[in-house]
């Protein structure tokens, strides 16, 4: 049996069956190494060296919930509430309900996709902007699982399409990789050869906004103990505040290239303006860095999972027995490293970690099977991508459900996991698949 098929079916099916995604990861490394092999006492020495492979990102996400919640301490969530009642009217009018669901969600969407392009903060927009629109949601009786596809397209697709921000992180790891696994391409290419996979997405993401998820759905309010005393609204030096911490933060962020001292930075900004008083600090920055705790300990355990996964050798192991049943068919072998990709990414959680594993396997493999640069560039750009909308380890689910689930009314598995893989995986493999018979 193959150790990373085992090891991940077991992490999918535990978080399937409600099990704590932390513990689904460890479970998951644990059968995988042993099936891989590797005796119980190195897999488990193998999985603890690998969580130190994550620890600044874990470190990362706990400083910026931190700084949403000193940012949040500025008034600037109250006005965005504001705003959205003001776009909902009173009581959420019949006449305006539907307007008002499409103009929040679209500003969502727009947010989602300028946190990975423009302004490059990732996940850090989602503690600010979704808690405080909760009760908005639930005004207009909102499926969350729609705002969570919502928010994953915009984690996910811009930096699959676009060399900008973290897409340009995405494009240089993919060309280097290619490149160094015996192909030349020219850099140009890759948005070319991603386009009709971006566009699974976007028809994903109608399905889900048109089809799956278009009729109401109700939910309690209930109110949200960020440990911070009743807030009385917001004022304009406030908002200046809060904005002027955001511009420290993403300066700060983009010229030493660290999340933690961008979002340290932010909350000095706020300290020092007097929007958060000395002795107020401590409990709420903890506040903030419990909301994203769980991120950080699923970004940590799945950093093991991945390195367990890599000792056992398996992945190259499943590609070889995938060839066997391929025989020269270059539809049969598009599809079936789609699925490999699905598979790895799945398990480890992050598309950008996952091009280095596959590439150096499935470069060849395309060389062998004819097939053109640009199909190639589809197929690792593609399942490399393929699994992060829908990983319950992955930052672009993960991001989404702590916003969504301060209320305990979202389910990280069920509402969140479930539903971006079966509207995004599903188009990718489709439309990557039929991208890397054309191209």
């Amino acid at each position: 049996m193959n150790a990373v098929l085992i090891a991940v079916l077991v992490m999918l099916i535990l978080s399937l069956l409600r099990i704590n995604v932390v513990f689904s990861l460890a479970v998951g490394a644990l059968i995988g190494g042993l099936v891989g092999g590797i005796s119980l006492i190195d897999t488990v020495s193998i999985y603890t060296d690998g969580l130190g492979n994550s620890a600044s990102v874990a470190l990362s996400y706990a400083l910026l919930g931190g700084f949403a919640m000193a940012v949040s301490r500025t008034g600037l969530p109250d006005a965005v509430v504001q705003l959205a009642l003001k776009i909902v009217g009173k009581e959420g009018e019949t006449k305006k309900k539907s307007l008002s669901k499409v103009l929040i969600l679209l500003i969502i969407l727009i947010i989602s996709c300028f946190s990975q392009n423009v302004i490059p903060v990732h996940i850090a927009f989602i503690p600010l902007l979704i808690p405080p629109l909760l009760k908005v949601f639930n005004q207009l009786k909102i499926d969350r699982r729609l705002v969570a596809t919502v928010i994953t397209f915009g984690l996910v697709t811009p930096y699959m399409y676009l060399p900008a921000g973290f897409g340009k992180i995405y494009h240089d790891i993919l060309f280097t990789n290619i490149k160094e696994s015996g192909l030349t391409i020219d850099k140009g290419d890759i948005t070319t050869a991603m386009a009709l996979p971006a566009l699974g997405m976007v028809v994903g993401l109608l399905f889900a906004v048109f089809i799956s998820y278009r009729k109401p759905r109700t939910y309690e309010d209930i109110d949200i103990d960020q440990g911070t005393e009743e807030r009385t609204g917001y004022t304009t030096r406030g908002i200046i505040v809060a904005l002027l911490a955001i511009v420290a933060a993403l300066t700060v962020q983009l010229l030493v290239d660290s999340m933690i001292f961008g979002a340290l930075a932010g909350i000095v900004v706020v300290y020092f303006s007097g929007a958060l008083k000395w002795n107020e600090a401590d409990p709420v920055l903890t506040n903030g860095m419990r909301m994203m705790a769980f991120i950080g300990f699923v970004m940590l355990s799945a950093s093991g999972f991945a390195k367990v996964l890599q000792e056992t050798g398996d992945v190259e192991a499943l590609v070889k027995g995938s060839v066997a049943l391929i025989g020269g068919n270059q539809m049969l072998g598009a599809f079936l490293m789609l699925v490999i990709g699905l598979l790895v990414t799945m398990g480890i959680g992050s598309s950008f970690s996952t091009i280095p594993i596959i590439a150096t396997i499935f470069v060849p493999l395309c060389l062998e099977l004819g097939m053109s640069p640009m199909a190639t560039i589809c197929i690792v750009g593609t399942a490399g991508a393929l699994g992060d909308a829908g990983s319950p380890a992955s930052d672009s689910t993960l991001g989404p459900t702590s916003g969504l689930a301060v209320d305990r009314q979202h389910d990280h598995i069920w509402d969140t996991c479930v539903p971006t893989f079966l509207h995004y995986n599903i188009p990718l493999i489709i439309f990557g698949w039929i991208a890397s018979v054309i191209l």
